[in-house]
């Protein structure tokens, strides 16, 4: 049986396949204070070569963890990056978000209850990084969400984009 050549050969996935290992900032919110954290992740094909596994995980210092799973692939039509990603917080995407490529950054924005998550992910000169941003909407913050007190922007769509996440890996 025929399928698509999505192969994790595109140039945006290439680069990331195998195992890393490295640390993560986590800027200061609800979830606690500012701290940095031993990290791992790995980017695996899978199903022929159709797609690439991604699964992140970190351990706080009081031995709790966090731990993340996304499939990429292509899109055969447009050729760019599809990304679905769940994570250790319960709260599962309702869909696959597209992704841009441009300069070997794969970036992405998706929606939440708490707003918006930004990512940027690249490897160069054999180091990986995966950089998060986030941005509360209005109605979060009307809500309550934690981190979504911040004012709104004049735009009135939420508050501009602040880090959340930064880590920085090697590979093993």
């Amino acid at each position: 049986m025929d399928g698509p050549e999505l192969k994790p050969e595109h140039p945006a996935l290439a680069p990331l396949l195998g195992r890393w290992r490295g640390s993560t900032i986590l800027a200061a919110g609800p979830w606690g204070p500012e701290r940095t954290v031993d990290a791992e992740v790995s980017y695996s094909p899978m199903a022929g070569g159709i797609g690439v596994v991604q699964s992140y995980r970190h351990v706080e210092a009081d031995g709790t963890h966090f731990e993340g799973h996304g499939i990429f692939t292509v899109d055969p039509d447009h050729n760019d990056v599809l990304w679905y990603y769940v994570d250790s917080t319960g709260v599962p995407p309702a869909a696959a978000v597209r992704c841009t490529w441009h300069d070997g950054v794969i970036r992405v924005e998706r929606p939440s209850r708490a707003g918006w998550t930004r990512h940027a992910i690249s490897v160069e000169a054999g180091v990986l990084q995966h950089v998060s941003e986030l941005r509360a909407t209005r109605e979060a913050a009307r809500e309550g969400v934690p981190d979504a007190k911040a004012p709104v922007t004049t735009n009135g769509k939420g508050t501009s984009y602040r880090p959340f996440m930064r880590s920085v890996f090697h590979r093993v």
